[in-house]
C-alpha cells in the first residue's frame, strides 16, 4: 500500500461533523439488502479486542443504530490472541461476518482468498472521502481496489519511566538502541521486581526484531519495501542486521525479565503499567492503556521517539487498520454504509482520540490532544522525517500471515537458545529472496 509522509496524517483544517451519508450503488440489490423494509442484524468482528475499545465500539454501534431504523449491528469480541485465527475461521466458512476489522498484516491473505469485498464502486460520490488524510486515502486503496477504510495509523515510539531513568542517573530517555541496552542494564534489579525493558518474545515479535534492523539499516533501505536495501537485497543479507540482532538479544538476556520469551502484546503492556519494566516499544494506543494505569502517575512516565541505530537514524513503518465488508455478507449496502460511518466525522475522531491513533480526518490534527503529553514525540518525528523516515513495510503480500508465524518461531529459538542470530538471518534472507523472487515471476 502507497502512504505518504506521517505530516500529510497531521495536516488540514478545522471542518464540521459529517453527517451520515446514504449508501450508494454497487451493492445495493434486494439480495443484499433483505427484503424491502424488513429488519437488518449486521455481524461485526474486531481483531484487537480490550474491554475499553469494545465498550467504544458498541457505543459508536448505538449511535448507527440510533440514525438507521431497521438495522441492528451485533459486535463479536474474540480475544485478541485468538482473533485473527477466528475471523479465518468464519471468513473460510462463508457465513457469520458482515463487517470485520481488517489489518494490514491480515489484508493480503483475506483478499488473496477471496473473502472481502471490494467498496470501490460503493463509495463512489460517498462525502466522507474529502475528509480524509492523504495517508488514509491511500492505505484505503491498493491497485485500484478498496478492501477497507483504515480508523488509523499505528506508529511506535518508546514509553519510558522519567522517575527510574533519572534514579538510575540517566539525564534523559534513550535516543539509540544502544542507549536503550546500556539504561535497561543499568535500571534492572530483579530483587526489587524491576526490570528494564518489556522484551517482545512471543506472539509478533518479528515486529520489534525487524524494527531495530531497520534502524541499522536505515541509510539502505528502500523506502517503498521496507524489507528491502536500495541494492535490491532483503535487509537481512545486511551486515548490519548481524549487529542489530547480537545487541538485540543482549538486551534481552541483560536488560528483560526472563519470563518475556513469550511475551505477546498484552503482557508487554502489563509489564509496563504495573511497573515492573521502565521501557515499552509500541504504538500510541497504548497511552490511552497507561494513561488508565492505577499504579502510574502522570509524571512517572512519558515517550520518546523511535529509538535509532548507528547512522543516526530510524525507520517508521506507518502500520494501519479498518473495517471492511465480507465477500459472503447478504447485507452489503447496510455493511458498507456502516463502514462509512465509522470513518466519518466524530465517529472517526472520537475512536482515534480513545484509541490513541494517528486519525484519519485532516481537521482532527488542529486538536490539543494530538499536541500535548505524551503524544509529543509523534509530533517531534513528523517534523523530522530526515531523521524519523517514513517506509512501508510489505504487510500486503499473501504470504505475510506465514511470515510472522515463522519469524516469531525463529525469534523464540534464538531466545532459547536452540538457534543462532546469524543462522537466523540467513533463512529469513533465503526466504524473502524466493517469495519476492516468485511473485515477479
Amino acid at each position: 500500500m502507497k502512504r505518504t509522509r506521517m505530516a500529510a496524517v497531521v495536516s488540514g483544517g478545522i471542518v464540521a461533523a459529517l453527517a451520515l451519508t446514504a449508501c450508494s450503488g454497487g451493492s445495493g440489490d434486494t439480495s443484499d439488502s433483505g427484503e424491502a423494509g424488513g429488519d437488518v442484524t449486521l455481524q461485526m468482528v474486531e481483531s484487537l479486542t480490550n474491554p475499553a475499545r469494545t465498550e467504544l465500539i458498541r457505543g459508536l454501534l448505538d449511535e448507527f443504530e440510533a440514525a438507521n431504523p431497521g438495522v441492528k449491528v451485533d459486535l463479536v469480541s474474540p480475544p485478541t490472541e485468538q482473533a485473527d485465527q477466528k475471523i479465518q475461521q468464519m471468513l473460510q466458512a462463508g457465513n457469520g461476518i458482515d463487517v470485520l476489522e481488517v489489518r494490514d498484516i491480515t489484508v493480503g491473505p483475506f483478499t488473496n482468498n477471496k473473502w472481502i469485498y471490494d467498496m470501490t464502486s460503493d463509495l463512489e460520490g460517498w462525502d466522507g472521502w474529502d475528509a480524509l488524510t492523504d495517508n488514509a486515502k491511500s492505505a484505503a486503496v491498493t491497485d485500484g481496489k478498496t478492501w477497507f477504510l483504515p480508523y488509523g495509523f499505528y506508529g511506535l515510539s518508546l514509553f519510558y519511566r522519567t522517575d527510574l531513568v533519572k534514579d538510575a542517573g540517566f539525564d534523559a530517555a534513550p535516543h539509540s538502541w544502544e542507549d536503550l541496552l546500556a539504561q535497561a542494564e543499568k535500571i534492572q534489579d530483579p530483587s526489587k521486581n524491576q526490570y528494564g525493558y518489556a522484551f517482545r518474545g512471543g506472539t509478533n515479535a518479528n515486529s520489534n526484531a525487524v524494527a531495530i534492523i531497520e534502524a541499522y539499516t536505515a541509510d539502505q533501505l528502500d523506502d517503498k519495501n521496507a524489507f528491502l536495501l536500495k541494492s535490491g537485497k532483503t535487509i537481512f543479507s545486511a551486515p548490519e542486521a548481524q549487529d542489530a540482532m547480537d545487541l538485540y538479544l543482549e538486551l534481552f538476556k541483560k536488560g528483560s525479565p526472563p519470563s518475556a520469551v513469550s511475551w505477546g502484546y498484552p503482557e508487554m503492556v502489563e509489564g509496563f503499567t504495573n511497573g515492573s519494566t521502565a521501557f515499552l516499544l509500541q504504538d500510541p494506543e497504548v497511552i490511552a492503556t497507561v494513561q488508565a494505569s492505577t499504579t502510574l502517575t502522570a509524571d512517572q512516565w512519558s515517550t520518546a521517539p523511535l529509538l535509532v541505530g548507528p547512522t543516526g537514524k530510524a525507520a517508521q513503518p506507518l502500520a494501519t487498520a479498518g473495517w471492511g465488508v465480507s465477500e459472503s455478507s447478504k447485507h452489503k449496502a447496510e455493511a458498507v454504509k456502516l463502514v462509512e460511518f465509522l470513518a466519518s466525522g466524530d465517529a472517526a475522531v472520537t475512536f482515534a482520540q480513545k484509541n490513541s491513533l494517528v486519525p484519519i480526518i485532516a481537521a482532527a490534527s488542529d486538536d490539543p490532544f494530538y499536541k500535548e503529553g505524551p503524544w509529543a514525540s509523534y509530533v517531534t518525528m513528523t517534523q523530522d522525517p530526515d531523521t524519523y523516515v517514513n517506509v512501508i513495510q510489505p504487510r500486503g503480500v499473501s504470504w505475510w500471515t506465514d511470515w510472522i508465524q515463522r519469524a516469531d518461531k525463529d525469534i523464540q529459538n534464538v531466545l532459547l537458545g536452540s538457534m543462532t542470530t546469524s543462522d537466523m538471518l540467513a533463512g529469513w534472507d533465503t526466504y524473502w529472496t524466493e517469495k519476492l523472487a516468485s511473485e515477479k515471476g
